[in-house]
Formats: C-alpha cells, sequence, structure tokens
C-alpha cells in the first residue's frame, strides 16, 4: 500500500475543544442573562404605574444600557426596545409619584410640588374658573389619613366633617384603596347593556346584609331619592290602584336629599327652592316628628308614599323623639302607604347603628343608601326593596350609565366589609357618648343645645354669635367643622376616630367656645 498519499490526522486536541465548549456555554448564559435583565426592568417600571411603591430612583436610559454593556453588547432591537420602555416611564414617573403620595407610596418630592401652591391661590384660582355655587370653609387641602386632613402649608387638621358623612370609615381607607386599585386595573366600567362579575357579587351582599329582596343600584344621593320617587310613583299606579298622575309622595318639613328639581321641590328651606321654579307636582310637606299630622295626612287615598330621613342632618342634625319611627311605620302599613327611609347621611354606622332606624328596630319598605357606602372613594349610591315594589319598574323604565359599575361595586362591598370587620357602629356609640358628655359641659350662656346620636351630632349656639365665625377659630385651632343653618356646627368625624383623639377634639372646641363666654 502507498502510504505517501494518505492524509495523516492530528491528535484531538481535548483540552481546546473543552475550553471552545466552555466558551459558548458562557456565552448562552450571558444572552439568558442580558435577556432576564431586560425583562426584570420592564417589569419593574411598569409595576410602579399600577399603584405599587415607587422606585427611590428610576435609572435614566444610559444608565440602564451600561448595565447591559457590562454583560455584553446589547443588540440594537433590544436596545431600541429598551429606550422606548425608559421613554414611557420618564413621561408617566411625575404622575406615578404625585398620585400616589395620598395612599400606599408617599413621595416627598410630590408633595413638595403640590405644596408649591399657596391656599390663596387655590382660593383665588377656584374663584376665577369655577361656579360660585359653594361657601367653602377657607383651607385647600391637599392630603388625608384617616381622620386627618392637610392643607398645602402642611397644616394638620382633625376632620369634623367627614365629607358629609361619605369617608365614616376614615380618609384613603388602605383596604379600600387597595380594592380600587386592583379592579381599576381590569375592568371599570360596562354599563348596564352587559352584565359584569361584580354587580351581581355586592347586589347579593348588600340585600342580605340589609334583609331586602332587591337592589337597584345609582351613583349620588339624590339619584337614590329620585329612583325612590319613581319607585313609589309606579307602585302606586300598578299595585295601589291610584288613578294614573294624581299620585302624591309626602315628604318632612326641613327634609334635605338634594339640589335637583324634585328635591328641591319637596323642599322648606328658600335657600334651595327660592327662584328655581314651577316646581314637581304631586309633592305635599307635613311637620316632621309629628304623627298626628302625619296621621291625617296619609288618609288621603291618593297618597303613595312618605320620605323621610330618621334624623335630619342638614336641618342641623335634628333627633325625633322616642317612638317617631315606630309610629310612622305603623301608620305607613295602616294606611298602605310606602315608608321610604332616607338614610344617605344617617346610615351606615353613623349613628351608632347600622342604620339609624334600627335605633327603633323597624323597617321601611324603600332606603335610599349613599355617601359612605363606597367610603369616599366612588360615587355609589342605591335603592333597597322588595319585589313588590321593586319590579314594577320594568327594563327601559329607569337606569344609569354608570350606576352598578364594577369599579363602584368593588368598592361598595369593601367599604361595606370595613364598616361591618372593624365594628364601626360600635365605635360611634360608644365614642358619640363621650364627645356629647364633654360638650354638655361647654358654657350655657354660649351652647343652648348639644344633640345627636353615635358620631353624628350638633352644637346649637345662641343666635347672636356667628357659627361661621366659631368654625374659623376652630380651624385655626386644627378642627375642622361647618355650620348648617347659620347658628348650628355639625360635628361628625370619621368613625375611625379614638377615643383620646376626641377627647382631644372636645378640648379645642371647649378652648374656642369659651372664648365667646360673658
Amino acid at each position: 500500500m502507498n502510504t505517501n498519499n494518505l492524509t495523516v490526522l492530528e491528535k484531538p486536541n481535548v483540552e481546546q475543544i473543552l475550553l471552545e465548549e466552555e466558551n459558548r456555554k458562557r456565552e448562552r448564559e450571558r444572552e439568558k442573562e442580558k435577556e432576564r435583565i431586560f425583562r426584570r426592568i420592564v417589569r419593574n417600571k411598569f409595576k410602579s404605574t399600577e399603584g405599587e411603591e415607587v422606585p427611590t430612583k428610576v435609572r435614566e436610559r444610559k444608565d440602564t444600557n451600561m448595565m447591559f454593556r457590562k454583560i455584553g453588547v446589547i443588540s440594537r432591537r433590544k436596545e431600541y426596545l429598551l429606550n422606548l420602555v425608559c421613554q414611557v416611564i420618564r413621561n408617566v414617573k411625575s404622575k406615578v409619584c404625585e398620585d400616589t403620595m395620598y395612599c400606599g407610596a408617599y413621595n416627598k418630592n410630590a408633595e413638595r410640588n403640590r405644596r408649591s401652591i399657596t391656599s390663596q391661590e387655590v382660593f383665588e384660582r377656584e374663584s376665577k374658573y369655577g361656579a360660585h355655587n359653594y361657601h367653602p370653609l377657607p383651607v385647600a387641602l391637599c392630603k388625608a389619613e384617616g381622620v386627618f386632613m392637610w392643607d398645602v402649608e402642611g397644616k394638620r387638621y382633625y376632620d369634623f366633617l367627614s365629607a358629609y358623612s361619605a369617608v365614616n370609615q376614615g380618609h384613603c381607607h388602605p383596604r379600600i384603596y387597595k380594592v380600587l386599585i386592583e379592579q381599576a386595573k381590569v375592568l371599570t366600567l360596562t354599563s348596564r347593556a352587559f352584565y359584569s362579575d361584580a354587580l351581581g357579587e355586592f347586589e347579593e351582599y348588600v340585600t342580605k346584609l340589609f334583609g331586602y329582596e332587591k337592589w337597584l343600584p345609582m351613583n349620588t344621593g339624590v339619584e337614590g331619592g329620585e329612583t325612590a320617587c319613581k319607585l313609589a310613583r309606579k307602585w302606586a299606579y300598578t299595585c295601589k290602584g291610584i288613578p294614573q298622575y294624581q299620585a302624591k309622595i309626602v315628604f318632612a318639613e326641613g327634609n334635605f336629599w338634594g339640589r335637583t328639581m324634585s328635591a328641591i321641590s319637596s323642599s322648606t328651606d328658600p335657600s334651595s327652592y327660592g327662584g328655581f321654579g314651577p316646581f314637581m307636582p304631586g309633592f305635599e310637606v307635613v311637620p316632621y316628628n309629628d304623627l298626628a299630622a302625619l296621621q291625617q295626612t296619609l288618609a288621603d287615598p291618593h297618597v303613595c308614599a312618605f320620605m323621610v330621613e330618621p334624623i335630619q342632618g342638614e336641618a342641623g342634625v335634628v333627633v325625633p323623639k322616642d317612638g317617631y319611627l315606630k309610629g310612622v311605620r305603623e301608620l305607613c302599613t295602616k294606611y298602605n302607604v310606602l315608608w321610604i327611609a332616607d338614610e344617605v347621611q344617617t346610615g351606615l354606622a353613623r349613628t351608632g347603628k347600622r342604620l339609624a332606624v334600627d335605633h327603633e328596630n323597624v323597617k321601611p319598605d324603600i332606603l335610599i343608601l349613599g355617601k359612605a357606602l363606597s367610603g369616599g372613594f366612588y360615587p355609589v349610591s342605591g335603592v333597597l326593596a322588595n319585589d313588590s315594589v321593586m319590579l314594577t319598574i320594568k327594563p327601559g323604565e329607569h337606569g344609569s350609565t354608570y350606576g352598578g359599575n364594577p369599579l363602584g361595586c368593588r368598592v361598595a362591598l369593601e367599604a361595606l366589609r370595613v364598616l361591618e370587620e372593624e365594628k364601626l357602629a360600635e365605635n360611634a356609640e360608644k365614642l358619640g357618648h363621650i364627645l356629647r358628655n364633654e360638650l354638655n359641659k361647654l358654657p350655657k350662656n354660649v351652647v343652648t343645645l348639644i344633640r345627636g346620636k353615635g358620631l353624628l351630632n350638633a352644637i346649637v349656639i345662641k343666635e347672636d354669635i356667628d357659627a361661621m365665625d366659631v368654625c374659623l377659630k376652630m380651624k385655626d385651632e386644627g378642627l375642622l367643622a361647618k355650620p348648617t343653618h347659620g347658628h348650628i356646627i355639625r360635628l361628625a368625624p370619621p368613625l375611625v376616630i379614638t377615643e383620646s383623639q376626641i377627647k382631644e377634639c372636645a378640648d379645642i372646641i371647649s378652648r374656642v367656645i369659651s372664648r365667646y363666654a360673658k
């Protein structure tokens, strides 16, 4: 055999082969590490826009690119995507920080930015660009938590109004806030053209909690009142047999349930109805806390409903005599008239019971709820009734685009659970007695009456003393309250207030009121 033409095979270099394989393995690991880092950055950046804590320092684009280059040269495609992500993050960063300063992550830089405006500038801007339909106390608020609120200069106040009892659970309650954020990520509004997975769950909870068969969702308290009136009239014609368009609804003097045309048509307060006529027909008024007058009115066969607040809030926290609500229930049953209880302000633990009517263990035919139903996070209201009333309204006859929306339902469900699980009605009952005991020590030549139930109370002062002036002095001392009807000051703190806090507030009120003693 001629061996000259044979190719001599070199002996394989095993070490070289292993080294090359190890380099290829390391290169694959570097590529995987770059991919993991990229995904982690994208994930973390977008998490900060969803309500989680914002990182103290958000890396700039070139800093992030440098981190990649420490591992290896990143591809142009990845660099382009990374630059795009970082640009989005920079655009939303300031908005995220500003929004999260109130609940969850608290950002001091956002607070300083928010406080760059003065209270006076806030007042002037609202006066210039806003309608002049309110007369606010001169305080410009920018933050609240629990029982406290802060103005733009950073001064802290006790809140003794609770947004007219809309924040019974305390400002920015973390449980309700968490539910709001979680639901807002997935579904906020469907309209009632479609079903949602949230409405039925809330309807089941609220009907079982209050002992009714049906719930009709709305948004604001006055919409709840309008809904109750429509239900009553529909029931009058389809069930009671009142001739068409002759049904009457009776209201109590001093009532307040909103500022729509229907609401002011039932009002006896000239500041509400003056200059807005003509008014809704079919409304009548009887004296509040007067069962004899009510009986005489309900005897009219054309009367279909009597709507009343168990305690009149806007009228000055007017508490009826014991037995009044029980008498209302008996008279409405006797004359086949629907009893509509407006519990928008008095309900949901405010007066020391789940509902104010629970103090006399009576049940209305129609129950209106609102305000604290969402814990101050979102407008939610509605009406509870049994099938005999609720099912008189058919599809297309009543509704609301936002009523029953998924976001509102989730928020309201958690708000009710907070009231129940944190036993806020019991806290209101206990601390209400303590507050009234302290207030009854105020000088009698200034304060003529203390009244209320739970943590819905009022100080009635002598008419020659300006209640707004008293509230301004309390503001200076760190407590926010507002007059109602001139010489009456309503006191309604969030129900999460503690005993030591209620006593501190009573001391503030006492110091201010004592200045007017002669």
